[in-house]
């Protein structure tokens, strides 16, 4: 008899000595299958009536059971393309790349979130021409109010204005980079602090409250804050499962803000770093998603 061949787990990651690669490739081991890293931007597309391939670095990618995509949002319209590609070629891929660009985009990711039910802070997708600034603030509550960069991550371009002027220097200086933006209502008792969850399939893997540094508003750990475990509370916890399953991901980072009503959804991150919340909570979050992928390999 041939020996059985182990499952081959393909990993998107642009950098294999990435904490989160890393952690994915331990556990992949760990669970017995064959970890296959490749550089999404490494990846060559070959579509045919035939027959469609993925060539890495000239070779022929074969045989692999499922993927699970690490996709940087500096790389997302390339990063989604190939993910298209192999569930054109009939692999498994832990979020699909349908949801992924759901998730990329802000606005639509909370479009569909409120249509879904689920408690988000009011936003405004502002047009370049600026027009109309001062009634945009009354729609979301007053000033002061958020200003994100639509397509900003890390908690980089995301800002706070006080005033109108504020808010119209701020646009304008977007508008000219050629960068949209949105508008958010300001939600005074969770400034500084907020709530990252993991989600993984139907469950909640680990969650941390983020609290920022002193002076600072933005609590992602990238620009200084901390992580704390927390036990999460049941309509949290609900709160994460289900923004997770309107836009359609397996595997996500679901951001919360802590609202005098409950929880109020701010983002879902498709490729969420495992090592704040692993520290921050003790749990193996890697090893959850590598069990996954598997389970849903074929």
């Amino acid at each position: 008899m041939k020996p059985e061949r182990r499952p081959r787990l393909g990993i998107l990651s642009r950098r294999r000595g990435l904490y989160s690669t890393q952690r994915l490739v331990e556990a992949t081991r760990a669970e017995g299958a064959q970890p296959v890293v490749l550089d999404t931007l490494e990846c060559t597309l070959v579509v045919g009536a035939s027959e469609s391939k993925l060539l890495y670095r000239g070779a022929q990618v074969q045989a692999l059971t499922a993927v699970i995509p690490r996709i940087g949002a500096s790389i997302t319209s390339y990063g989604i393309a190939v993910v298209n590609h192999l569930e054109g070629m009939g692999v498994r891929v832990v979020n699909a790349g349908a949801a992924l660009a759901k998730s990329r985009d802000k606005v639509r990711c909370l479009q569909l979130l409120a249509q879904g039910g689920i408690d988000v802070p009011r936003t405004a997708m502002v047009p370049r021409q600026r027009r109309g600034l001062r009634r945009v603030v009354e729609e979301l509550g007053g000033l002061p109010c958020i200003i994100k960069l639509l397509k900003g991550t890390q908690g980089v371009g995301v800002m706070i204005a006080n005033t109108h002027a504020e808010l119209e220097t701020f646009v304008r200086t977007f508008a000219q980079l050629g960068q949209e933006v949105c508008v958010q209502e300001f939600i005074a008792e969770s400034v500084g602090r907020d709530i990252r969850a993991v989600v993984v399939g139907d469950r909640v893997v680990g969650a941390m409250r983020r609290t920022a540094q002193a002076g600072e508003f933005r609590s992602n750990l990238h620009r200084g804050g901390r992580g704390e475990r927390i036990e999460l509370p049941e309509a949290y916890e609900r709160a994460a499962v289900e923004s997770a399953r309107l836009i359609g991901l397996e595997v996500c980072g679901v951001d919360m803000l802590e609202g005098k009503t409950g929880p109020k959804v701010m983002e879902l991150n498709s490729s969420p770093g495992f090592e704040g919340i692993e520290q921050a909570t003790g749990e193996d979050v890697a090893a959850a998603v590598v069990r996954h992928a598997l389970s849903r390999g074929g």
